[in-house]
């Protein structure tokens, strides 16, 4: 198949290839229903069902061919984003891909604090958001020494963190490492690194520690400013948006006392508000809300202690919900 001449007419969604959000993305498209079937050593997959098509690239590429609008919807990590400054709107905190852009140096170094760190090596492939980073370090330690190389320093913005590989005229040299910036430091290459972190044991592992975080970031949703089909993107996001609020809450069931409803209601707010019922028994009604699976036990406790009884948890397999 010619898949170039099929693409005209559907809508292009950028996933990433490989990597952390990889098999993430996977799931949350299943549970979205959008059907496909990905021939191996193929980038591009034609949706069975909907005039899509999902084009596979590197996460770091993602924002760029949306911001550019060669693509009109992706999922990438918000890092990637603020990496590439790229003019993109964003849809949806996905929720999962946690983790930090921090600065690491080794564990048993002579560094705690990161202006310890300027005018030294660093390695990363986050060169634009580190190079801003130490850029605005270097200011405030500057301003506040007031040294002879304070016009040094004082960088004006075009000719800093982001203006080419020499990173403009920061102090710190900031070095592009594409992989493995982890083993920077014991191979003598960086005094210290930029680096994404989730659990920090491969840190651990390697003898580094954190001294700074940077950024936060998840898998976020995002669109191009101009897409080409802007009901079948309102369509996909309502889809991603309910496979996300499924994975995320319960549904509680639970009968109560009406001179106990405020109470309980407090407990269990609903995303919105809950469900209210009257029971045939006098003076009880029945409750319905969605709760977050991680609060459910101890709202379980306090329903019991207030006597609440019957109270059922039930599993959310889909839903649609409004932005919050």
């Amino acid at each position: 198949m010619d898949l170039v001449n099929h693409l005209n007419d559907r809508l292009l969604f950028a996933v990433p290839k490989k990597g952390r959000l990889h098999q993430k993305c996977l799931d949350l498209l299943q549970g979205s229903d959008i059907q496909f079937h990905r021939h191996s050593r193929l980038d591009i997959a034609l949706c069975l069902n909907l005039p899509i098509a999902l084009v596979f690239l590197p996460a770091a590429d993602i924002p760029r061919f949306v911001g550019e609008g060669r693509v009109d919807l992706g999922i990438t990590g918000r890092d990637q984003v603020a990496e590439a400054q790229s003019d993109v709107e964003e849809l949806l905190d996905l929720g999962f891909g946690r983790c930090k852009l921090q600065v690491q140096v080794p564990e048993n170094g002579e560094y705690e604090n990161p202006s310890q760190l300027i005018g030294k090596n660093i390695c990363t492939s986050f060169i634009g958001l580190a190079g801003e980073y130490f850029e605005k370090l270097e200011r405030e330690v500057g301003k506040e020494k007031e040294k002879e190389k304070k016009e040094l320093l004082e960088v004006e913005v075009k000719g800093g963190a982001r203006s080419g590989s020499s990173m403009g005229r920061l102090a710190t040299k900031i070095k592009y490492v594409g992989g493995s910036v982890e083993a920077a430091c014991a191979l003598g290459v960086a005094d210290g690194i930029v680096d994404l972190v989730e659990s920090g044991e491969t840190m651990k592992a390697a003898g580094l520690k954190p001294i700074a975080t940077i950024l936060e970031t998840t898998a976020i949703l995002i669109k191009s400013k101009h897409p080409s089909n802007p009901q079948l993107i309102k369509t996909i996001e309502s889809r991603i948006r309910g496979v996300i609020t499924a994975q995320k809450y319960i549904l509680c069931t639970y009968n109560v006392p009406r001179n106990k409803l405020n109470e309980a209601t407090t407990i269990t707010p609903g995303k919105r508000a809950p469900s209210v019922t009257q029971l045939d028994a006098d003076g009880w009604v029945a409750v319905s809300a969605m709760v977050e699976k991680k609060c459910i036990a101890t709202v379980m406790d306090n329903l019991e202690e207030i006597g609440a009884t019957d109270i059922l948890v039930m599993s959310i397999s889909n839903s649609r919900t409004q932005r919050d």
